[in-house]
């Protein structure tokens, strides 16, 4: 490895050696350290045009007068580097201030009469670096400073001013433990929802959870998927974080459903028994759901345009100020949208932006700008179904607030978007699409773990002033009492795989964690949303430090918090600022662990190589299923009448609830339980490294929401976990 690849691999981030999930010492091929940077757009094969682009660099660096960005802490002075030529460091130069108010402060210096930080020589011209101290105090939020000289404006920056922490609400300050459910939205059944769990049914959920004591409902992540392409239905694969997926609209309830031609359509097409068999499947039919939902949304669309939004109404105000405030991200986001359905009618599979015709390969293209200006209804349509499903989710969470929950709906931001996604076609400077991201290998993922989404360009996204991620941030937070941040590991570090290679290949790249957590510090006051960070697998122990001081909470699953004897940590040893839980989406419910489920579904699937391994996962399975028994009845979690031996255990009711109270009694702050273990479910939502093998995504609950909270037993459990939990607030 040359020196200039060495230097790169430095300053771009790239660690050359990482401590893995065994706590060993692992190196980085400089192979992969090279492919790395080649998915970076580094020509590493040819040194010549590679030293080229880095004296471009280097050259760039210095000639920008300001950094594009600048995050100031809570607590620091705001002071600023400065890069003039040395003929121009005794003249006189104006920094304006533009605060967020509107509120300008103007500020004269001679960059002379401040500290030299460095200096550098580029060809003939000798550019000198200084800092130069501002004056006076930033309030919070997000300024714009400009240097001017001579009336003329030379360089513009983005300052942002940081809160010291995160989102806490008082009372769990104070000490006050709550609980809440957790459920993917699109699992959930009722009787009136089209085969697919939707916004109303969030609002019913929410109000029989805070009736029986829950303060909040958790949701999978609810990012727009492709309208076009409904199989590609993984909440962790989507195409838009910023925006909502539009299957969850409740298409009944928007204004003008009730319309003549509308409902003749419903009764012409005999609708009601379509959606009667969508709803009746036990797997979500996406693409008849799709189908459906979408004819019916182009007729509701037609009939709100004619009566509201062709004429000078308050809801065609309301509509033009949403799409104006979600300015080119959502624009983009529709464009795209029309775009793909608009190739789908031409009879291909157009998955993604990769394979959509040359001249349409990006958002920034002529012929984009003349197909949205030829389909501007198409694309207005799309835009009304954002604003519908921005409405109906607020409104679910307005209802949270009025029963008085302390935290309501709680969401998951998923790391990335998938290849093909609108997301990436709007700023594809900004992700290096030739890696994706995933995980080394660990106990769970031997072989390591590749996602499949492109990772974002540390630098782009420095050089674009984190305005990518603050808008990720805000959005997601918006009408939120919490948000779950998928892999937070992400914000320090991201393990990146070159396209084509295994994932155990992969090499860690670093990210300005920084920065990353003090904006996100200030989104959640914004927000008034608190944070917790989903902190599993490899995880540095000074990175859940870092996290805890910035007012985060960890992330605590029973399942892995053993000790080295195998024995599972009591509830009451988690940190306080952490949520607990039992499993996850990518775990077997509560039955499906205790039966080995999930290890005879790995079978079937093809997850496991041979009869040995799949032999050691039973052993461990049956080991570890004594050891939570043995904890059980050392906190006498559970009666007598569950016995002491795991030969003489299956799992039922009283041992199901049994865990469930066993973790109120926890010192996390929050407890997150899931709606299947509820109704003692026994197959998974998802299998971890399956794609066709298994019907991830599609599972639904087996009842129905209407017929959940009338449970005698339901309702008693629940009454039960929030005693423990006020006793657990005592305490």
């Amino acid at each position: 490895m040359n020196h200039i690849v060495e230097d790169l691999v430095s300053s771009r981030g790239i660690e050359s050696t990482f401590i893995d999930a065994w706590g060993k010492p692992a190196v980085v091929k400089d192979c992969t350290k090279s492919k790395l940077l080649k998915a970076m757009g580094y020509s590493v094969d040819d040194e010549s045009i590679l030293e080229q682009q880095v004296d471009e660099q280097l050259s760039n660096q210095w000639l920008n007068m300001l950094n594009p960005v600048q995050v100031i802490k809570h607590d620091e002075v705001f002071t600023f580097p400065l890069r003039v030529g040395i003929e121009f460091a005794a003249e006189e130069f104006t920094a304006q201030l533009s605060l967020e108010s509107g509120e300008v402060i103007s500020q004269s210096f001679e960059p002379v009469e401040h500290t030299l930080l460095n200096v550098a020589q580029l060809d003939d011209e000798e550019i000198q670096e200084y800092a130069i101290s501002f004056e006076h105090d930033l309030p919070m939020g997000y300024h714009s400073l400009s240097i001017e000289h001579k009336q003329a404006e030379l360089a513009v920056s983005k300052i942002i001013k940081t809160p010291q922490r995160c989102y806490i609400p008082k009372e769990i300050e104070k000490g006050r433990k709550i609980w809440g459910l957790s459920v993917q939205l699109y699992c959930v059944r009722s009787r009136r929802n089209w085969g697919i769990g939707d916004f109303t049914d969030l609002s019913t959920l929410v109000k029989h959870a805070a009736d029986q004591g829950a303060d909040f409902v958790g949701l999978n992540p609810i990012h727009e998927l492709y309208p076009s392409n409904p199989d590609a239905c993984s909440p962790y694969g989507p195409s838009s974080r910023r925006w909502l997926n539009y299957l969850y609209i409740d298409v009944e309830a928007i204004d003008q459903f009730s319309s003549k031609g509308v409902q003749k359509w419903m009764q012409e097409e005999n609708v009601e028994a379509t959606l009667n068999a969508l709803r009746a499947v036990e797997y979500v039919d996406y693409e008849g759901v799709a189908s459906i939902k979408l004819e019916a949304l182009n007729r509701v669309f037609e009939a709100y345009k004619s009566t509201y939004l062709s004429k000078n109404t308050k809801q065609n105000k309301a509509f033009k100020a949403f799409v104006e405030s979600g300015a080119e991200s959502l624009q983009t986001l529709a464009v795209f949208e029309a775009l793909q359905e608009h190739l789908k009618k031409q009879g291909q599979e157009f998955w993604g932006w990769p394979v959509f015709p040359d001249e349409y390969k990006a958002y920034d293209m002529p012929a984009v700008a003349e197909f949205a200006k030829a389909n501007k209804e198409r694309v207005s349509f799309y835009l009304f179904l954002q604003w519908q499903a921005a409405l109906q989710f607020e409104q679910a969470s307005e209802v949270a607030n009025n029963e008085g929950m302390l935290i309501g709906l709680y969401r998951d931001l998923a790391v990335g978007v998938s290849e093909g996604s609108a997301e990436i076609w709007g700023n594809k400077s900004l992700y290096c699409t030739d890696a994706s991201v995933g995980a080394p290998p660990d106990i769970l993922g031997p072989l390591g773990q590749n996602w499949g989404l492109p990772p974002m360009d540390p630098i782009k996204l420095y050089e674009q002033a984190y305005q990518p991620i603050i808008e990720l941030f805000s959005s997601n937070m918006h009408a939120s009492g919490a948000l779950r941040i998928d892999h937070v590991m992400a914000l320090l570090r991201l393990w990146w795989v070159y396209k084509g290679d295994d994932a155990c290949d992969g090499g860690y790249v670093a990210y300005p964690v920084d920065d990353l957590l003090a904006i996100l510090a200030l989104e959640s006051q914004r927000n008034k949303s608190l944070v917790i960070g989903e902190d599993l697998g490899t995880v540095p122990e000074e990175i859940r430090s870092k996290l805890a001081d910035n007012g985060m909470y960890s992330y605590r699953v029973f399942f892995f918090e053993q000790a080295k004897d195998g024995g599972f940590y009591s509830p009451s040893h988690y940190p306080c600022q952490s949520m607990a839980t039992l499993t996850t989406h990518d775990m077997p419910t509560l039955s499906g662990y205790w039966h080995c489920d999930d290890l005879a579904l790995g079978k079937e699937v093809g997850l496991y190589p041979d009869d040995e391994i799949l032999a050691t996962l039973y052993d461990s399975r049956h080991e570890n299923k004594q050891h939570i028994l043995d904890s059980l009845h050392g906190h006498h979690s559970v009666s007598s009448n569950i016995s002491h031996d795991v030969n003489h255990v299956g799992m039922n009711t009283e041992l199901n609830y049994a865990l469930q109270t066993h973790m109120a009694t926890g010192t996390s702050a929050l407890l997150s339980l899931q709606l299947e273990d509820w109704l003692e479910m026994d197959k998974p939502v998802n299998i971890p490294g399956t794609f066709k093998e298994y019907p991830n995504w599609k599972r639904k609950l087996s009842r129905n929401l209407e017929d959940i909270f009338t449970d005698e037993k339901i309702t008693a459990l629940a009454k039960n976990l929030s005693n423990r939990r006020k006793v657990a607030s005592s305490d």
